[in-house]
């Protein structure tokens, strides 16, 4: 058994704890071991264990006690209880509570041994099946969607509003600002949560088939018809689609869509058979929808239908605030995917990363960080391993000590952009905490707020 399974061993007799820490450990578990069950919970404060063996009867606190309390922490760890005063009451209480098993003294330590074997196969089956848990939800919770920002709180206090609603939302922003990872994190905070999330995009199948692809087809509805189908509208009954790039969808089929929503039910191509719709509606676009209805592309009473409740994200140009703080991240994240240590980056390339004017938002940027850890030859960012359009870029602020330039400059607007990125720096460091960002820069709450509203930040 690997030394990375962490038992915790409680027993007041110090000569039996010593016996089963040595017989455990020569087996080949990690032990630690305790003689009370104030210093247990001690212990519990600052580790977690995969088992814990405890004696029942403890002076002061007793393992039932420490039982519950493991519970609530920890729910995956195994926890095994030994007394020498055996009774029915004491067992079924300590089964009630969680236990996976109660021995008596003397223990015959073979069978002990089996015992801690299969409730450490339990404790990772528990931990497997919460990691599985949690790689799907957590994957997709508000605080997964980076950023602190005053733009990016607005968002995600809307997104936490309407997460429990069943209103139809449309969710606006340039590519690359991350809609459909907004539409996802609406749906794993629902409650439809456990139905399905079906998304396609509009934009990426000719007109021709999209009707087919939304709605379904039944066998012979035209010519490559050979089986009936569904379409991503039953498929996600139940659950929620997300239709992005809605802007893009014919005119032909928007009228369709408009019944759709209005009557709750749709026919597959081909078909006169209603079937009814339970889904939640998301749709996207990064189209100017106003200026597509005045054009005569897109239908009013449409657009009326999917804005009930309207999610804009904003370009990360207009985030700058939040770049150290989506760098780190990716950084994290891309590292971690190229088994290579964290790499920091150097003020120089973070000020180059804050001043360019990210045209593609945070797609973009996750795809720079990755080239540039992919390539970069040392083990820290320097301005150099950035792309040439970023390392080079006119805009990048230049450090206090800056040369005055033979024609002049605005000294006003110059410390004004200085203050403005300090702050913004302070703001992602402080994760969104004014008193905290204040502390950073050394000036009170108060002289922050009246320069964020003064600065426009």
């Amino acid at each position: 058994m690997p030394q990375s399974t962490q038992i915790l061993l409680i027993d007041d007799e110090k000569e039996s704890c010593l016996a089963l820490s040595t017989l455990l450990r020569q087996v080949g578990y990690a032990v630690a071991s305790t003689h009370s069950g104030e210093a247990a919970f001690e212990i519990l404060q600052n580790q977690n264990f995969d088992l814990i063996i405890s004696d029942l009867f403890l002076p002061g606190v007793s393992g039932i006690d420490i039982l519950k309390k493991v519970k609530e922490s920890s729910p995956r760890t195994c926890f095994i209880l030994i007394t020498g005063n055996a009774s029915a009451e004491t067992a079924v209480e300590a089964m009630k509570e969680g236990a996976f098993d109660y021995v008596t003294k003397p223990f015959n330590f073979e069978k002990l041994k089996l015992q801690v074997s299969k409730a450490l196969e339990k404790s990772q089956l528990l931990a497997e099946n919460l990691y599985l848990r949690q790689q799907l939800h957590g994957r997709y919770r508000f605080d997964n969607i980076i950023g602190s920002s005053l733009p990016m709180q607005k968002v995600f206090t809307r997104m936490e509003k309407v997460a429990s609603t069943d209103s139809t939302i449309l969710v606006l922003g340039a590519s690359g600002t991350g809609k459909e990872l907004v539409a996802k994190a609406i749906h794993y905070n629902s409650h439809r949560r456990d139905k399905p999330f079906v998304a396609i995009n509009c934009g990426a199948i000719p007109a021709d088939l999209l009707e087919s692809e939304l709605f379904g087809h039944v066998k012979g509805a035209f010519t490559s018809a050979i089986a009936d189908k569904p379409g991503k509208f039953e498929i996600a009954n139940g659950g929620t689609i997300f239709l992005d790039e809605i802007g893009n969808m014919p005119l032909q089929l928007q009228m369709k869509m408009l019944r759709v929503l209005q009557e709750y039910e749709f026919e597959r191509v081909g078909s006169t058979k209603k079937i009814r719709l339970n889904v939640r509606l998301i749709s996207a676009t990064n189209a100017d929808i106003l200026k597509e209805i005045s054009n005569g592309n897109f239908r009013e009473d449409l657009y009326y239908r999917l804005n009930v409740i309207p999610i804009t994200l904003p370009p990360l140009s207009e985030r700058r605030g939040d770049i150290p703080l989506l760098t780190r991240y990716f950084l994290e994240k891309i590292c971690h995917e190229m088994n290579r240590p964290l790499m920091p980056t150097s003020k120089d390339a973070m000020r180059a990363l804050e001043a360019y004017h990210w045209p593609g938002n945070v797609r973009e940027m996750e795809n720079v960080i990755e080239r540039t850890v992919a390539l970069a030859d040392g083990d820290i960012i320097e301005l150099n391993d950035l792309p040439p359009n970023i390392a080079e870029n006119d805009n990048i602020h230049p450090s206090l000590a800056t040369q005055l330039p033979a024609g002049g400059t605005d000294m006003a607007a110059v410390i004004a952009d200085i203050e403005r990125q300090m702050i913004r720096q302070a703001m992602a460091r402080a994760g969104g905490v004014k008193a905290r960002a204040a502390e950073l820069l050394r000036i009170n709450r108060t002289t922050l707020v009246e320069k964020i509203k003064r600065l426009k930040i």
